[in-house]
């Protein structure tokens, strides 16, 4: 991967990565492993985005796919790939994400989701519109306002009272 489309097409969108990645990893190194693997695979398909949707959106729901497949890898075979250093910015973004208190306690809960609506969560935190986590998920409108709701219901219920 070149450095200059690192810079001027991932880097600009790493929180993304970064929210999505922590979601579905466990510990700092899967964290790093599957935050690589989503550059790589961002890169080795951009002749692939079509530009129906914005770059952002294509990020997503790369990151979203790698990490349900990487998780399904994890849970089958154990770990797949070996994570080498990542840039600077990247460990610096993830770590003050990994020390919040409130936010740890939030990031527990959604593992305890399934990883449909795991995903589905971190969209709508993310503030995305309900017709763009239905266009990256590949669901009915209708289909996300009902799980939104219901997902909202089960993390008040598994966090009753840990966060502020």
């Amino acid at each position: 991967m070149s450095q200059d489309f690192y810079i001027s097409h991932i880097l600009p969108h790493a929180a993304i990565i970064i929210k999505i990645c922590r979601a579905y990893s466990n510990s700092q190194e899967d964290f790093e492993d599957y935050y690589q693997e989503v550059c790589l695979q961002i890169w080795r398909s951009r002749a692939n985005f079509n530009q129906k949707s914005a770059w952002s959106t294509w990020i997503y729901r790369i990151s979203l796919n790698v990490c349900l497949t990487l998780l399904k890898k994890d849970k089958k075979n154990g770990k797949t790939f070996v994570s080498d250093t990542l840039p600077k910015e990247v460990i610096e973004d993830s770590q003050a994400v990994f020390d919040e208190e409130s936010l740890n306690e939030l990031y527990k809960a959604i593992k305890q989701l399934n990883e449909i609506n795991r995903a589905i969560i971190l969209l709508y935190l993310e503030e995305k519109s309900y017709d763009e986590i239905a266009n990256i998920m590949g669901m009915k409108l209708t289909t996300i306002g009902v799980r939104i709701n219901r997902i909202k219901e089960q993390l008040k219920k598994l966090l009753h009272g840990k966060i502020n």
